[in-house]
């Protein structure tokens, strides 16, 4: 199988700080892989060493056939990279942004111009092109951001927490324009890295990082299934007293809360055990319950799951 990226024993280390402690990545062509963890799990790290912006204290990276320790602008020749702060010329007008992009890698007008309106029309800010970037809203800028990185028509798009701080109708819209460059003729493979679980079920593999390490990597359906039958969902009230009585059966390993709601992970075979007794003992208390039935597991489900069992 030919990979698009092979990343292979990568660390990184500032001084006694093991930032990345032995990452493997295989990516292939058109494959939207997730990087996911909490902050300071080694995610950006990562993606600055998959770019060529670090160097990696041991490993070895391939990009689209490039060694990135040895021939890193030519590695650089086929990414497009959106960092978390990702930096705009406020003075400039959208089209001079991308155009400020797109000759810094090299490319004449008769390439860029071309190139700049179909993106722009691409992520839908065509009519906006004469607009200064410091007039656009949040969700725009980000937006240009991606335009800036598709300029050069890269093979890989790393994207490094491109949705934090945007609201979810952005993400969603941000989330649509990466699905149509993986499908469409852009036919690019996307490395996306994010804190939040519902952007990684739609990724096509996921790698859960903690502590610089990744901790599990498969596909959103076989993270999920090693759960399947084991979570409860319970709603009531007062929801506190309701998670102090779940914790304390022995049949429960874990309770979080998922806002106004609690998801108990149970121990293999025991859900219905734990159903049938549960909801007596709550009673028993004068608490509450309005529903206690079992539910499809979350990401998350699994990311709290795996980092209990993940600590050294």
């Amino acid at each position: 199988m030919e990979y698009l990226v092979q990343a292979n024993g990568l660390k990184k280390y500032f001084g006694n700080v093991h930032a990345v402690n032995g990452v493997n990545l295989n990516i292939q062509a058109g494959e939207i892989y997730g990087l996911v963890g909490s902050d300071g799990s080694g995610k950006t790290t990562t993606m600055r060493m998959l770019v060529g912006a670090l160097l990696p204290t041991e490993g070895s990276i391939n990009i689209c056939g490039y060694d990135v320790l040895k021939e890193v602008e030519n590695a650089r020749s086929t990414i497009g990279y959106l960092s978390q702060r990702f930096s705009l010329y406020e003075d400039l007008t959208v089209l001079e942004n991308i155009r400020f992009f797109a000759e810094i890698r090299g490319l004449s007008s008769s390439e860029w111009l071309p190139r700049s309106m179909e993106i722009l029309e691409f992520v839908g800010l065509d009519k906006f092109k004469d607009r200064r970037a410091g007039q656009l809203s949040g969700g725009m800028k980000q937006k240009l951001g991606l335009a800036s990185a598709l300029v050069t028509r890269p093979r890989l798009l790393l994207l490094d927490e491109p949705t934090t701080g945007v609201d979810p109708v952005t993400r969603q819209d941000f989330w649509q324009l990466v699905i149509k460059l993986v499908s469409g003729q852009e036919g690019v493979s996307v490395i996306i890295s994010t804190p939040y679980m519902d952007e990684a079920s739609r990724c096509h593999r996921v790698g859960f990082m903690k502590a610089g390490k990744i901790i599990a990597e498969d596909t959103p359906s076989n993270l999920r299934r090693q759960l399947n039958d084991r979570i409860l969902e319970l709603r009531g009230e007062p929801l506190k007293q309701l998670k102090n009585i779940a914790v304390q059966d022995e049949d429960i390993e874990e309770v979080a809360a998922f806002g106004d709601k609690l998801h108990l992970r149970a121990k293999e075979n025991k859900s219905k055990h734990v159903m049938a007794r549960l909801q007596k003992q709550i009673e028993s208390q004068n608490a509450k319950v309005t529903s206690l039935r079992v539910v499809p597991p979350t990401l998350e489900d699994v990311f709290i799951l795996l980092t209990e069992f993940k600590n050294d």
